[in-house]
């Protein structure tokens, strides 16, 4: 076991479960031993390497799965009464080992909780429980002629919950932006067992917006328990480009000015050198340069104006590829077998995503690959950019390497430390999309300043007893 606890005592853990049963029904609680193996990690790299060297995460004591908002509060009060830790699971597509119960206690599994209760036409909203597995919410809101617009990569793998946990980001984010500018209001439980439900109004001027607070707080501040969220029309058209440049200073200038004319094609993405051949091996074209993926999408005439501007910004120092890259993009966007793959081999690898105001880009891209490389027994640091704004962007970082004599636990901190401290020191933000987890908690506090020491005193009124999803994000 990589995270040792104190055990509950037999009599403890029965009289709990019948606490449990008697909230969730004998059906809705497990303390299998193949149960709590199966919520013992998430997606975590480092952890997928423990199980190959026949490690364990951690154990949570129950496995719930609760079927309503008012069964979520009656858990949260039992917890606290008994002081036993609680952890909020979605699908465990989580890569940093937010969902780790490294103190034990009760994981709630929110996929009971996974019903679409409106999607209403004229509002162009939907509401609908948290538990929802991302790729069915988007094939039903596809069904009625609408799209939410977030697709992140881990779309088949990962629920609603899990977004709005770490304000995750979709392949499409920059037309239609990140998980939490989609967030309308939603109901959520805080740890106390308090039931909060936000006013569904397209804005308002009513003081701080506690509801907000659970966006991005993975866990660590209650449970969402229902969303509305924007929605928008199914795209009537879609136009797939790509250009090569020279240089990524030349890929991310040409992107820049796009954005500058109010221009948002959905998708942009912009390989450096070194994942432009990895990535596109089969356009002879880009060989040497880095690729630039552009979809468009939306209302014909906007998709026709996009495909104008862009051709005639990205022709100034590039070289039109075509559509086929983006079409090979599209077959393979949903691949997260790297992991898996590569892990069996002795190659520790791993993804970074941080993000930069344009005025800071370059340096931070060379300094944290710079930074990385100088690990000894790193082989490969490569990065692409994938999401845009008009005032910066998200970098995807990628390390992969072997240990050399030191353990592979220490390889990879020291990576992961390298990568943290140019990032910071470069003037960037730790996480764009995949959120702290148990990774990057350590740098949390440096990246917030004194804004930590509020948020824990925040944590310490709401969650007294610190039940809430303990060792995440250094709370």
């Amino acid at each position: 076991m990589v995270y040792k606890r104190e055990e509950l005592s037999d009599e403890k853990e029965k009289e709990v479960l019948s606490k449990l049963q008697d909230i969730l029904g004998k059906k809705n609680v497990s303390i299998k031993e193949i149960d709590k193996l199966s919520y013992s990690k998430d997606y975590w790299p480092i952890a997928l390497r423990w199980t190959l060297e026949g490690k364990v995460a951690a154990l949570p004591d129950f496995v719930v799965w609760p079927e309503s908002t008012e069964q979520v509060s009656q858990i949260l009060v039992l917890a606290n009464a008994e002081e036993i830790p609680v952890v909020p699971f979605g699908e465990g597509s989580g890569v940093l080992g937010g969902a780790v119960p490294v103190k034990g206690g009760i994981v709630v599994d929110m996929k009971k909780m996974g019903t679409i209760s409106e999607i209403n036409k004229e509002n162009l909203t939907v509401t609908v429980q948290p538990g929802i597995n991302g790729m069915n919410l988007e094939r039903a809101l596809n069904s009625k002629g609408y799209t939410m617009g977030h697709i992140p990569q881990s779309l088949y793998c990962s629920t609603l919950g899990g977004w709005l946990a770490c304000r995750a980001a979709g392949q499409f984010s920059t037309k239609y932006g990140k998980i939490d500018d989609m967030v309308i209001s939603l109901e959520a439980v805080l740890p106390q067992g308090e039931i909060i439900k936000s006013k569904t109004v397209p804005k308002s001027s009513t003081g701080p917006r506690i509801d907000k607070l659970l966006l991005g707080a993975e866990g660590t501040l209650g449970i969402i328990t229902e969303c509305t969220l924007k929605i928008w029309p199914y795209p009537e058209e879609r136009a797939l480009h790509s250009y090569a440049f020279s240089k990524l200073p030349h890929g991310l200038e040409a992107i820049r000015h796009i954005l500058k004319k109010g221009v948002y094609p959905a998708v942009v993405r912009l390989y450096d050198t070194v994942e432009t051949s990895r990535h596109f091996y089969e356009t002879k074209k880009a060989k040497g340069k880095c690729m630039l993926i552009l979809v468009m999408e939306g209302d014909k005439e906007v998709v026709r104006l996009e495909e104008k501007v862009a051709e005639t910004v990205c022709t100034e120092n590039g070289i039109s590829c075509g559509e086929g890259p983006v079409t090979h993009w599209v077959a393979t966007r949903f691949n997260v077998k790297e992991t898996s793959e590569f892990t069996p081999k002795d190659v520790i690898f791993d993804t970074i995503e941080v993000s930069v105001m344009w005025d800071n880009a370059l340096e931070l891209y060379d300094s944290m690959i710079a930074a990385m490389s100088s690990v000894k027994g790193v082989i490969m640091a490569s990065a692409h950019a994938s999401h845009f704004y008009p005032q910066g962007v998200c970098f995807y970082f990628t390390f992969g390497g072997i240990p050399i004599e030191v353990t592979p636990n220490d390889f990879y901190t020291a990576v992961w430390d390298a990568a943290m401290k140019s990032c910071i020191t470069a003037g960037g933000s730790i996480s764009h999309h995949h959120g702290i987890g148990i990774m990057r908690s350590e740098w949390l506090h440096k990246e917030l300043g004194e804004s930590f020491e509020v948020l824990k005193k925040i944590k310490k009124v709401l969650d007294p007893n610190n039940i809430m999803n303990p060792g995440k994000m250094g709370l």
